[in-house]
């Protein structure tokens, strides 16, 4: 610190109150402070200064004289002061799930290999109060659950500080910053080892070539080539001798070790040498493989970025500030940061923007596309009353939209939340690399030993060397990236397309499925049923048994009860009503009971009498009094328009398909003959369901189902890979593995074909890996690669990994192209 006057007294001053960066053009985020006003470039930067000046800690800023070197060095003096334990900190990155369980989105920095993933994870795993741990190595975003009661936040991050790397806060806004601040640094160290290698290189080409040098000569370009190598070493090799001493501190045996130990080595040995003028040096092939290994991670860096970038995107939809109606229904406008939204505040959205917060439209008819969010391509419809999701866009007209849910509560952050933990948890063969993978550097270090050892006995002027390919020509940073790389590819991809990814092992296991069974309701049909034919008995008329069932209905949102309320004027009112899941419901209108529902359920009796088949297609209701049935309702949904083609493209893939419904048998044979489903079941309840798919499991079959309502929960979970139709009921999307955001059906067939695609790039990526190694260890113990060579054989193999995974993205709908090639929409920021 120096003793210049105080920040905050520099009226010229114009940066970020809190952190000093410059605050973005059109940006709001006021911050008081002794009775003036300051700006900050930041949501997050707002809060943290509201909340040190709040509670008594504004000293802070009065003698701070100078501002953070850097954003960490902020958040290091935020950390000590445990400001990130405060509720009001936590609001806008904290779930909290029950009184003291709570989830935060954190981004780490300094990751650079799949090893700092698993070393992050190990160590804070191991933390008592932290019950999960899952970080995507694309995004470098960790989700983390603790018990609140047991760890505070601040220890966290401490921990996680401790072991030499960096956490905050997830913010898009910050996430770029990092990315490129990184990037710009990965350049500076590229550039200085490039300029340093080809210097060398100078140096270095005479003296292999000149037969006639003198040693006076020879030992000038040694020691020219030291002086061009030290900068090459202490600045750009930085990384990797930081990477490996935190890794040995940690007692663990992380990529960065036996790099470290290749390049300390070669130049220690070239050192020498120079002081003592005998031996080799090595000067051209520290600096060569020192530029081969950063090309090489700059090159993964970018290509994981864009593997990552479908999570990317959709957090950068919610724009930073919109138009709040603070009086509505007058229209005073105020342009407010959409972190100041509540629920009940109604916004603007005009024509072109996007909507910051789901909600319900009070005014206004527009189109809005969801195509970001459901792969949809057609704008939707949206009206008074209809339901509107925060990250769509706005095309046509003006909206004016009550604020419903904001921040996390929001659809689009559940499907990050989702896309997240999808991203992060490992499959089986996943887990298998990683375990290897930490085993694989101690090998590497005990054959470096043996080898170096044999060498020394049969020639000791080539032992160096050698021992230094040995430690660098290896590469278990692509057996541990193998898996990840390809799994974070084939998650946002499927994204795009509209079906969600929600755990790990999803498309594994869809991958290997043999049957795929349909629930029909809502899944294979529109679920929005329509009452076709009403059929009154005992001298009742069509209008008075109409609206006994749309009072029995009454408050029900089942797809039949909609449809006979929508069908009728209720005129009555029940009471009593008993509902009886999968049979139908019971309730007293006027003193007489009367059942809705079944026709065995209706009737009471195991022998009901039959509907009539006036309409075979359709499902029939019945209603029935004390006396005996009263009327028959038939209900028909109508399939899906692209239903056929679908199934007709699953079932080319190989599968074998089912056909479960609750439904009356005429209506789903009708529906099985439409759609080309030879195996049908009628009149199932949930029970039956289950059963059935565990049946299937029993003979080696392996199960995905798909379904949309509640009655669809428990055989979503009992299937080995469950598939929930976004419009279905938030049960059944919580019990599935995948949730089709749209209602393309053709999405199933995508999804197959990519889940196969993937898991052939998931072995090619493991082949090549194991492969590479178990070749180019011998070959380097044989003295047939240099050390130049070794690096550009390292380096190669991550990067070929990562760009072979990256050939998912190029994957196209088969079902609907013009949904696949169809723009996203611009984010946000």
């Amino acid at each position: 610190m120096s003793d210049s006057p105080a920040l905050t007294d520099a009226p010229s001053f114009s940066g970020c109150f809190h952190c000093g960066l410059p605050v973005p053009a059109g940006a709001h985020y006021p911050i008081q402070f002794e009775g003036n006003t300051r700006q900050a470039c930041c949501r997050g930067c707002q809060a943290v200064a509201q909340t040190i000046i709040d509670s008594g800690q504004g000293a802070y800023y009065t003698h701070r004289t100078v501002l953070p070197a850097t954003p960490q060095q902020a958040e290091a003096e935020l950390a000590q002061l445990g400001l990130y334990d405060l509720p009001e900190i936590q609001e806008s990155f904290v779930r909290t799930e029950t009184e003291n369980i709570r989830e935060a989105a954190l981004i780490l920095e300094n990751i650079v290999c799949a090893a700092c993933i698993w070393l992050n994870e190990r160590h804070i795993a191991g933390l008592p109060g932290v019950l999960s741990v899952e970080i995507n190595y694309a995004t470098r975003r960790a989700r983390v659950r603790w018990d609140n009661s047991r760890i505070q936040l601040s220890a966290i991050l401490k921990a996680v500080s401790d072991i030499g790397y960096i956490a905050h806060p997830f913010d898009p806004g910050r996430s770029d910053d990092i990315y490129k601040r990184e990037r710009n640094t990965a350049i500076k160290r590229l550039a200085i080892a490039g300029l340093g290698m080809m210097q060398v290189m100078m140096y270095a080409l005479p003296s292999y070539t000149a037969t006639d040098m003198s040693a006076d000569i020879r030992l000038l370009m040694s020691w020219a080539s030291l002086i061009l190598t030290i900068p090459v070493v202490v600045y750009s090799a930085w990384p990797f001798f930081i990477g490996a001493w935190r890794d040995l501190k940690r007692r663990m045996l992380g990529m960065d070790v036996p790099v470290a130990l290749g390049v300390g080595t070669a130049f220690v040995a070239s050192v020498y040498s120079t002081f003592s003028g005998h031996g080799e040096v090595y000067y051209d092939s520290v600096t060569m493989f020192i530029f081969l290994l950063l090309t090489g991670r700059f090159l993964e860096m970018n290509a994981r970025r864009r593997a990552g970038a479908a999570v990317e995107e959709l957090v950068k939809l919610i724009p930073a500030a919109t138009t709040r109606l603070p009086n509505w229904p007058a229209h005073d406008e105020e342009q407010v940061p959409v972190a100041r939204l509540a629920v009940g505040d109604h916004v603007l959205v005009r024509p072109g923007e996007t909507l910051p917060a789901d909600g319900e439209v009070v005014e206004g008819d527009s189109a809005v596309s969801e195509a970001m969010l459901t792969g949809e391509s057609l704008p939707v419809s949206k009206g008074v009353r209809a339901h509107v999701v925060g990250g769509s866009l706005n095309q046509a007209s003006p909206l004016v939209v009550r604020v419903d849910r904001l921040g996390a509560d929001t659809r689009l952050a559940s499907i990050v939340r989702l896309l997240d933990r999808a991203q992060s948890e490992k499959p089986r063969i996943g887990q298998l690399a990683d375990r290897a993978a930490a085993w694989f550097v101690g090998l590497l270090l005990l054959i470096t030993l043996a080898v170096g050892l044999a060498w020394y006995v049969i020639d000791p002027s080539k032992a160096l060397w050698i021992v230094v390919s040995v430690l660098v020509v290896t590469c278990p940073c692509a057996l541990g990236l193998a898996t990840p790389a390809a799994l974070t590819t084939a998650t946002g991809q499927l994204t795009r397309l509209g079906l969600l990814t929600t755990r790990g092992h999803a498309l594994e296991t869809l991958a290997h499925a043999t049957d795929l069974v349909f629930d029909k309701t809502g899944t294979l049909t529109h679920g929005r049923l329509s009452v076709r034919q009403v059929v009154p008995l005992g001298g009742h008329s069509e209008a008075e048994v109409g609206a006994i069932a749309a009072a029995l209905e009454a408050g029900s949102e089942h797809p039949i009860a909609k449809a006979l309320r929508e069908s009728a004027v209720s005129t009555v009112t029940a009471s009593l009503i008993r509902n009886t899941p999968g049979r139908g419901v019971e309730g007293s209108i006027d003193g007489r009971i009367y059942r809705l529902g079944s026709p065995h359920f209706a009737a009471a009796s195991e022998t009901p009498p039959p509907p009539p088949e006036s309409d075979s297609s359709a499902s029939w209701v019945a209603l029935a009094d004390e006396a005996g049935l009263v009327a028959w309702f038939a209900l028909a949904d109508t399939p899906r328009a692209d239903a056929p083609a679908a199934l007709a493209a699953l079932q080319k893939q190989g599968l074998r398909l089912h056909l479960l419904s609750g439904d009356a048998e005429a209506a789903v044979r009708r529906s099985a003959q439409q759609l080309g489903i030879a195996d049908w079941h009628a009149g199932a309840l949930p029970e039956d369901k289950l059963a059935y798919v565990k049946n299937l499991q029993n003979e080696g079959r392996i199960v995905a189902m798909v379904g949309d309502g509640i009655n669809d929960a428990p055989v979503l979970a009992g299937a080995q890979v469950s598939i929930a139709m976004g419009e279905g009921a938030d049960v059944a999307q919580a019990a599935a593995d995948m949730v089709m955001l749209g209602s393309r059906l053709g999405t199933l067939a995508d999804g197959v074909a990519l889940a196969r695609k993937t898991q052939r790039i998931i072995r090619e990526n493991l082949g090549w890996a194991l492969a590479y190694n178990l070749v180019a260890i011998p070959a380097a113990a044989l003295g047939h690669v240099t050390p130049w060579i070794a690096g550009i054989g390292m380096s190669a193999s991550s990067l070929l990994v990562v760009l072979n995974a990256l050939r998912l993205t190029d994957f196209k709908s088969r079902a609907a192209p013009a949904v696949a090639d169809l723009p996203l929409p611009r984010p946000v920021t």
